[in-house]
C-alpha cells in the first residue's frame, strides 16, 4: 500500500517563486510537495513516465546508455577495467575518491570534483540537498544513467524532473519549462580533446541559482554555479537542468520514498545520505558519506561531507564530527522534537538514491536487485529507529577529549555563522544541541557539572541570539541578515548592560510586535543600514506571528556566569608568581626551552604563556603539579584555534605539543578544574624545526651557501662584526608576497636586498627605522641581509 505522506517544501521553493519568469527560468506551479508514493516490500515504486515517449524528446536533457545494475568492463574515473562493479557502486567509489583540498577561506577541508574528461574543479557552494543531487546528477549524466526527481505541484499532478526534462506522468512537458535537447548544446563527444578549446554557454555561464550565496569565488570575480557548470560540464543541457533542478528540490524531497530508499547502518558507504529531520515543515540537514574505510574488530571509520544555507562549499567532517551526526537520533532515531512528533517519522536516516528503470515501457524507482537485503521499507520504523544505536557500536570508538574537542569546534563553527547571518535559527539550535551533547560528555567523562561547562565555554553571544521554535518565530525565515546587523545586536546589548549599571539577561535577537525596533533605531544611530524583515523562505507562520518564541535552552543563567555584563575578573595575582601578569593571551609570559619554577594558580587564576621556538619545531610542553592538592590542567592554542588539550584524572603532570608553523603563535593556558589552585612546575622542549647553528658562525654568507627558507618566520638571527651578511634562497613554490625583517634600529642598522638567481638585482630595502619590508615577485630569489651587527628576525610572507 502507498502511504500518502504530503509535506510543503520549504526555503529554496518560495525563493524560486519570487524569481522572474524567462525561457531559462519558467513558470512553475508552486508550492511543490512530496510525491505521497513509497517504495513497495520489494522496493519498487508506482509506474511513472512513458520511457518511449521520452526517449530522444526534446526535452532531454541526456540519453540513456546504461543502468544503474549493469556491470561492464570498461575503466573508469576510479574504477579499472574488469571491476566487476555495478554502476551503484562504481558512483560510491567515484564519490570515496575524490581528493582532499582545502575550502576557499582557507580554514575546512573539501574536495575536488573530477570528471571522465579530465576536468577537474573544487565543489562549488551549494547548500546541502543541492550537494547530493549534484553529484548524483552529473555522475548520472557522464554515463548516461537514468535519474529522476518526482514530486507534485500545487495542483496535485504528478511531475518528474530528471535526465528527460521536466515533465508530466504522460511525457509531455511541464508547463513552460526548457526543451533541453533543442535548446542548449551537448558538446560530450570532444571527450577530453575539448581541454585544449573549452566550449562555452554564455546563457548558462551568465546564472545564478535562485536565492543567491553562489558565488564561486575561487573561480574569480562574478563567478556563480551557471559559471562552475559552465566550466566541468561539455553537456550544457546538463548544467541548465542543474538550474532547475537544484532551487526546486531539497532535502523534504529527499524523505519521499519516491526518490531515496532506506538503508541498513551495516551496508555503510561512501556516496549514502544521511538525512537529519528535526522538525515535519521547514529545512533539514542533508550529507553525504564520504568515505568509509574498515578497522580492525569490523569496526568502521566514516567521514560525512555537506553544504549549508547559506550555500558554502561543502565542508569534509572529521571522523569524530560524522560518528556524532551518525548516532544522533534526529537522524531517524529514537526520540521525539518539541511538537512531539517522532523523529522516525519525519523521514531522517540512512538513504540512498532510487535507481530508475524501464518496466513495460513506462520508468519506475527501484532498489537495484543486488541491493535488496540492505534496503529497510519505509514502514518498517523499528529497524529504521535503531540505526543511530547500531552506529554507536558499529563505527570506531571516538576518545572523550577528541569528542570534546569537535563538539567546540562546532559550537564555534555555528556562532562564526551567526556572526555573519545573525537570524539563522538552525545555526542556533545546532549550537545548543552541541553544548547538549558537550553537558552530558562533560558530566559522564570530566566530572563537570552543566554550571562548569557554562562557566568555561559559554559567551555572551549565546544568550542573545538565542534558540527559537521555528514554526513559532518569524526570525527563523530571514535569510538577508549580515554581519553588520550582528554588530549592532552586540553593541546594543553592551550599551544595554552599561547604562543597567547591574547584570541583566541580555536582550535576545528576535522579532517583537512585528518589528525589530530597538535594533533598527540603534543601527541608525550608529550610522548602519538597517535590512527589514523579508520571508526569504516557506514561512506559514508570518500569518499569525508578531513576536518570536524563545525555546527552554537549560543553560545557566546569563548573570550566574557573567558579573555587571562582564565575564568574572580573576583575584588579584600571587605577588610570588615570577610570571605574573599573565592572564591573557596579550599578556602571555614567553618561555624559551627548559625547565621553570614558581609557577603558581590561583582563585579564579588562569595562566598563558607564549614560545618562540624555530620555524617547524615540535613544541612539548609538561606541567607538573600535586593532584591531591588540586587538579590542574592545560591547553594548547595556535592563533585562536585549539590544537591540543590535556585534562586528565587523578595524574600530576598534563602535557601537549604541536608544530610552530612560523606564523601564528603558540600559546599554552593553564587553569584549574572546577576552580582547583594551586603551584606547579614547567618543561618545555623545542623538538625540530629550522635551525641555522651559531648566529655569527651560521655559514650562509654568500649566495651559494645561503639557507633555504619556506613561508613562515624566522628568529634569533644575527649580524656580527665577523659575520657581515646572510643569504636566504626563497623558493619559487612560496610565490608573490613579502618578505621583511625586524630589528632595533638602536642596536644597529640593517638594510636587505632581493636578487635573481642570475644574481641580477631585484630591488633593495635601505630605510632607516626598526626594520625593512620588501616586495616578493613570483620565482626563486635570493635575500642579503647586511648592516650594522644586530639581531633580526626574518619573515617571509606568501599571497
Amino acid at each position: 500500500m502507498n502511504r500518502t505522506r504530503f509535506l510543503v517544501l520549504g526555503l529554496s521553493l518560495l525563493l524560486a517563486a519570487c524569481a522572474p519568469e524567462s525561457e531559462d527560468n519558467p513558470d512553475l506551479d508552486l508550492p511543490l510537495s512530496t510525491s505521497g508514493y513509497a517504495l513497495s516490500s520489494a522496493g519498487v515504486g508506482p509506474a511513472g513516465p512513458s520511457a518511449t515517449r521520452t526517449a530522444g524528446a526534446d526535452t532531454e536533457v541526456w540519453a540513456i546508455t546504461n543502468g544503474w545494475g549493469d556491470t561492464d568492463s570498461e575503466a573508469g574515473m576510479a574504477w579499472g577495467s574488469g571491476s566487476g562493479l555495478n554502476w551503484e557502486e562504481k558512483y560510491s567509489v567515484w564519490v570515496e575518491s575524490m581528493e582532499e583540498t582545502a575550502t576557499h577561506s582557507g580554514n575546512r577541508r573539501t574536495f575536488i570534483v573530477t570528471s571522465p574528461y579530465g576536468k577537474e574543479l573544487p565543489i562549488p557552494y551549494l547548500e546541502c540537498a543541492e550537494l547530493a543531487l549534484t553529484l548524483r546528477a552529473l555522475f548520472a549524466s557522464w554515463y548516461g544513467l537514468p535519474f529522476y526527481m518526482q514530486a507534485k505541484d500545487a495542483s496535485g499532478k504528478d511531475i518528474y524532473l530528471g535526465h528527460f526534462g521536466f515533465i508530466y506522468k504522460d511525457g509531455s512537458r511541464y508547463r513552460s519549462t526548457q526543451n533541453f535537447r533543442t535548446r542548449y548544446e551537448d558538446y560530450s563527444s570532444r571527450g577530453a580533446d575539448a581541454l585544449s578549446n573549452w566550449p562555452s554557454d554564455s546563457n548558462l555561464r551568465g546564472r545564478k541559482l535562485y536565492g543567491g550565496g553562489d558565488t564561486n569565488d575561487f573561480m574569480g570575480d562574478g563567478a556563480t554555479a551557471g559559471t562552475y557548470f559552465d566550466e566541468l560540464l561539455l553537456n550544457k543541457r546538463t548544467g541548465h537542468f542543474l538550474m532547475l533542478l537544484l532551487p526546486y528540490f531539497g532535502s523534504i524531497n529527499l524523505t519521499d520514498d519516491a526518490n531515496a530508499h532506506h538503508v541498513t547502518a551495516e551496508s555503510l558507504r561512501a556516496s549514502d545520505i544521511l538525512l537529519k529531520r528535526w522538525q515535519r515543515r521547514g529545512i533539514g540537514h542533508v550529507m553525504i558519506t564520504k568515505s568509509v574505510v574498515e578497522r580492525p574488530g569490523g569496526k568502521l571509520a566514516a567521514e560525512l561531507a555537506s553544504g549549508s544555507m547559506p550555500r558554502r562549499q561543502a565542508v569534509w567532517e572529521s571522523q569524530a564530527s560524522s560518528k556524532m551526526l551518525y548516532t544522533n537520533d534526529q537522524t531517524g532515531g529514537a526520540g521525539d522534537n518539541w511538537d512531539g512528533d517522532a523523529y522516525v517519522g519525519l523521514g531522517g536516516g540512512l538513504k540512498r538514491f532510487n535507481a530508475p528503470f524501464v518496466d513495460n515501457g513506462t520508468w519506475r524507482q527501484r532498489v537495484i536487485p543486488a541491493e535488496r537485503d540492505n534496503y529497510i521499507p519505509y514502514s518498517d520504523t523499528a529497524r529504521r529507529g535503531e540505526r543511530p544505536a547500531i552506529f554507536e557500536e558499529l563505527l570506531v570508538t571516538v576518545s572523550p577529549d577528541e569528542l570534546r574537542a569537535e563538539l567546540l569546534s562546532i559550537i564555534e563553527e555555528k556562532r562564526a555563522h551567526l556572526r555573519e547571518h545573525p537570524s539563522s535559527c538552525s545555526a542556533r539550535e545546532a549550537r545548543e544541541h552541541a553544548f547538549h551533547d558537550l553537558y552530558e560528555l562533560s558530566e559522564e567523562k570530566f566530572g563537570q557539572t552543566r554550571d562548569e561547562v557554562d562557566s568555561e565555554y559559554r559567551i555572551v553571544d549565546d544568550y542573545i541570539f538565542a534558540p527559537l521554535v521555528y514554526n513559532q518565530s518569524r526570525t527563523c525565515c530571514w535569510n538577508s541578515t549580515n554581519r553588520d546587523m550582528y554588530d549592532v545586536a552586540i553593541s546594543y546589548e553592551a550599551r544595554r548592560q552599561e547604562e543597567a549599571q547591574a547584570c541583566g539577561e541580555p536582550f535576545v535577537f528576535k522579532m517583537r510586535d512585528g518589528a525589530y525596533v530597538d535594533y533598527s533605531t540603534h543601527a541608525d544611530e550608529l550610522g548602519v543600514e538597517w535590512v527589514e524583515w523579508s520571508a526569504d523562505e516557506g514561512c506559514p507562520q508570518a500569518e499569525t506571528v508578531q513576536t518570536d518564541t524563545e525555546t527552554t535552552p537549560g543553560w545557566t543563567p546569563y548573570c550566574e556566569i557573567f558579573a555587571d555584563g562582564a565575564p568574572v575578573e580573576p583575584t588579584e595575582p600571587d605577588p610570588n608568581d615570577p610570571y605574573e601578569p599573565n592572564n591573557s593571551p596579550a599578556a602571555a609570559f614567553k618561555l624559551e626551552a627548559g625547565a621553570f619554577t614558581g609557577a603558581q594558580i590561583s582563585e579564579n587564576d588562569v595562566d598563558w604563556f607564549t614560545f618562540q621556538p624555530p620555524t617547524g619545531a615540535t613544541v612539548r610542553v609538561t606541567i607538573n603539579f600535586v593532584d591531591e592538592d588540586g587538579d590542574l590542567d592545560l591547553k594548547m592554542y595556535r592563533g585562536d584555534d585549539q590544537v591540543d588539550s590535556s585534562t586528565s584524572w587523578s595524574s600530576d603532570r598534563e602535557t601537549v605539543d604541536s608544530t610552530f608553523n612560523g606564523t601564528e603563535p603558540l600559546f599554552i593556558k593553564v587553569f584549574g578544574y572546577n576552580g582547583a589552585t594551586g603551584p606547579y612546575t614547567l618543561d618545555v622542549s623545542f623538538e625540530g624545526g629550522l635551525d641555522f647553528g651559531p648566529p655569527c658562525d651560521d655559514d650562509n654568507e654568500t649566495q651559494e651557501t645561503a639557507f633555504e627558507v619556506q613561508a613562515g618566520s624566522f628568529f634569533g638571527l644575527q649580524i656580527c662584526d665577523d659575520d657581515p651578511e646572510d643569504w636566504y634562497r626563497i623558493p619559487a613554490t612560496v610565490g608573490a608576497g613579502e618578505v621583511r625583517i625586524d630589528f632595533s634600529a638602536a642596536g644597529g642598522d640593517l638594510d636587505m636586498a632581493l636578487y635573481r638567481s642570475s644574481g641580477a638585482l631585484v630591488e633593495t630595502a635601505e630605510t632607516n627605522g626598526d626594520g625593512e619590508t620588501l616586495d616578493m615577485p613570483s620565482g626563486v630569489l635570493y635575500l642579503r641581509v647586511y648592516g650594522d651587527a644586530n639581531e633580526y628576525s626574518l619573515h617571509v610572507i606568501d599571497n
